[in-house]
């Protein structure tokens, strides 16, 4: 069985350590762990991890957060997977640094990447892994926090909140989205 697991942000060393890029740093993570190597193709940075009978396709997309949504279009299309196999990594100002919480679907909250994913997919009802960046800024500040880098605090703390998140990924494809939400978002 495979699965799309698309994780967020810009391209561009510009960006690296921006709060915005938390979706491939998740990735990052767990291609650090699995000794997963990225390459460029088609709209983006594709990896390939296989774990328990499952393949997953690790996607960062190129074409920058705005237009997230060509590229998991395209990559869904391309390896023929359903949308109920397609997982976004994404940053949320709703929720507090470090809080991470698994949704089976929803809206795109006032986020740009979400926002495209849904206009191009024509649906709200796909999963996504949503990181708490905080919402540390004064009001119309929004897009110069999360486009902005994190504190060194938060730098230093990153490793910790992040290290759970190849779990989940392996969650939402063997047990799927409900039993992993109850494993992981109450932690």
């Amino acid at each position: 069985m495979k699965y799309l697991i698309a994780g967020l942000g810009n391209i561009g060393d510009e960006y690296a350590n921006t709060r915005h890029n938390i979706g491939f740093r998740m990735l990052d993570h767990l291609a650090a762990e699995e000794k997963i190597t990225f390459s460029g193709s088609r709209y983006g940075a594709v990896g390939e991890y296989r774990y328990r009978g499952h393949v997953f396709i690790l996607l960062k997309p190129s074409t920058y957060m705005n237009l997230s949504g060509r590229a998991v279009h395209y990559w869904l299309q391309k390896e023929k997977i359903e949308l109920d196999r397609l997982l976004v990594l994404v940053d949320d100002i709703a929720l507090p640094f470090g809080t991470v919480r698994l949704k089976p679907k929803g809206s795109d909250g006032g986020h740009n990447g979400l926002k495209n994913i849904n206009e191009i997919l024509g649906t709200l009802l796909y999963a996504r892994l949503r990181f708490g960046v905080g919402n540390n800024f004064e009001q119309g500040r929004q897009m110069d926090y999360v486009l902005g880098e994190w504190t060194p605090e938060e730098m230093q703390a990153l490793p910790e909140k992040i290290r759970a998140t190849p779990d989940i990924i392996r969650s939402f494809a063997l047990a799927g989205v409900e039993r992993t939400m109850n494993l992981f978002n109450n932690k």
